[in-house]
């Protein structure tokens, strides 16, 4: 029962994120995002911070959230950068702690059962820490990936969430830096 319940919730919200975006694409972009957020100001922190847990269960990337964060709130990057963490931090652990609830270790496993193998010896190895930080870190692969097949084959939850941690932290003061520099340099 709740194993349906979850998965229909997962599902609604992917598909309404997808819906949302093929129908108001220009949205999702970092400016589109931003502007939403600053259209409800007093509720914009409580909101991005929404969409930072919720995004996780859309597989949609953090980056233009965070952008979005540091153009909506250009004087306070530390509260762009300690929401973000907070987003992906429950996000991550979401998903670690449902992927068997929601399927969604079944799902990858048998559309891509060699890429999962792949992830899982590498969580299973000594050095699996190394590899989520690792994952975390780098821009161009879904840190939610990680996060689904770490909580499948029941990878120790302190240690993940710690490497996503330190990854995450280390790729969104980058991100916000950077956007950060841009925002003063075009303005």
């Amino acid at each position: 029962m709740y194993r349906v319940f979850a998965i229909i919730l997962w599902a609604a919200i992917v598909v309404s994120a997808l819906l949302s975006f093929f129908i108001w694409p220009e949205q999702f972009t970092p400016q589109g995002i931003a502007a939403l957020l600053t259209t409800f100001r007093s509720e914009a922190l409580l909101i991005y911070l929404l969409f930072s847990v919720v995004r996780g269960f859309t597989l949609l990337p953090s980056t233009p959230l965070i952008i979005a964060g540091t153009l909506a709130f250009p004087a306070e990057p530390w509260i762009v950068l300690t929401i973000s963490m907070l987003g992906i931090i429950a996000s991550s652990s979401m998903i670690y702690w449902f992927s068997d609830v929601l399927g969604i270790s079944e799902f990858f496993e048998t559309r891509k059962p060699d890429a999962v193998a792949k992830i899982r010896s590498r969580l299973e190895h000594p050095t699996g820490i190394a590899f989520v930080f690792l994952w975390a870190f780098f821009p161009l692969v879904p840190t939610d990936a990680v996060c689904y097949v770490a909580g499948s084959s029941k990878m120790n939850f302190a240690k993940f969430i710690a490497a996503v941690t330190v990854g995450e932290v280390i790729l969104c003061s980058f991100y916000i830096c950077s956007s950060s520099f841009l925002i003063d340099r075009l303005t």
